[in-house]
């Protein structure tokens, strides 16, 4: 029951209580003001401006240009992915053939094979082992672009490594595999060892030299020395040979028959050379290329982009490997 208040201050039983009092006893709490919503802001709707179709000729340019970017591309990668790849199962190809080799006894002692048949390009006829540097190559007859893909090369006009006289090795120092890139850590000193058919030979390094600097001594009777060269300054950036001088730990063996001369040397074979043998390759593969190039325009528009793209992109893709491939051979031997 309520009660109410009289004149004197008495509460009298029965009044309802002060309204003013009741009402702000009974009005429920107001929550709290949010702030204000920011204004919209008005955006002007865009417009598209339709694009003029491109001509004729700078369709062509597209192309082009296109076309050219991608051979770099496959270009680089050829020499920095695909060439360590292939001369990595080029060595192991080399290793198991020469190894047979050696277990029959027929491994070559000279430029021709256990038949007297001149050795291809490309043939086994060592093993260097070069722990300084961590160096395990099966070294192959010939010194031209084509051959240093396989491995270190073995000059053509010189004696096997342990026979009397000086041979010639040559390697890369970047490209496919690069077994060749830290030939210039190597110290007077350090030894190294080249199995042949005629057995294992041990090699002490006599000094580095550079074009220029003095050459070693004349040769002693019966004396056996190796000279390894390869390419100086930055990958792919030749400046210059390096060349590493070492002499056989012993007594050399006697040298076998040598049909090629410095005379006869093939040109593609001397230091620094490009092979340009294979130039109608070249040529081949740039026809196929530029035809692969038609073709994807051709149905770029006439079955349009999504079938092009799936049944054209590796046709591209090989022409263009093709192509780079022809142009690394036209590279510097020991790049």
């Amino acid at each position: 029951m309520t009660t109410i208040e009289s004149s004197d201050g008495a509460a009298i039983p029965g009044a309802p209580a002060h309204p003013a009092r009741a009402s702000r006893l009974e009005r429920p709490l107001s929550p709290p003001r949010l702030p204000p919503p920011p204004p919209r802001r008005y955006v002007v709707p865009r417009q598209d401006v339709p694009r003029e179709p491109l001509t004729p000729w700078q369709l062509f340019i597209r192309g082009v240009l296109a076309m050219i970017v991608a051979l770099l591309i496959m270009f680089i990668l050829d020499l920095v992915v695909f060439g360590p790849i292939q001369h990595l199962a080029a060595q192991q190809q080399l290793r198991d053939t020469y190894a047979a080799q050696l277990a029959e006894g027929t491994a070559p002692v000279s430029e021709g094979d256990y038949n007297g048949v001149l050795l291809g390009d490309g043939a086994p006829v060592g093993i260097l082992t070069i722990p300084r540097i961590g160096v395990s190559e099966v070294l192959v007859e010939g010194t031209s672009s084509a051959d240093l893909r396989l491995g270190p090369g073995h000059r053509r006009d010189t004696v096997l490594p342990g026979q009397v006289g000086v041979s010639v090795i040559m390697g890369r120092a970047a490209g496919f595999g690069g077994p060749f890139g830290s030939l210039q850590a190597l110290q007077p000193g350090d030894q190294f060892q080249v199995r042949t058919g005629q057995g294992l030979n041990t090699f002490e390094v006599i000094g580095l030299r550079y074009a220029g600097d003095p050459s070693p001594p004349s040769l002693a009777k019966g004396e056996s020395r190796v000279i390894l060269m390869t390419a100086r300054g930055l990958p792919f950036v030749p400046v210059g040979v390096a060349y590493v001088d070492a002499r056989l730990v012993g007594d050399g063996q006697a040298a076998g028959l040598r049909q090629t001369t410095p005379l006869t040397l093939p040109a593609a074979d001397t230091v620094m050379a490009t092979d340009t043998s294979t130039v109608w390759a070249l040529v081949f593969a740039l026809q196929f290329l530029i035809a692969a190039e038609i073709a994807a325009v051709w149905a770029w528009r006439r079955v349009g982009r999504r079938k092009a793209w799936i049944a054209l992109v590796p046709v591209l893709l090989l022409a263009n490997l093709f192509v780079a491939d022809q142009l690394v051979r036209l590279l510097p031997n020991l790049l």
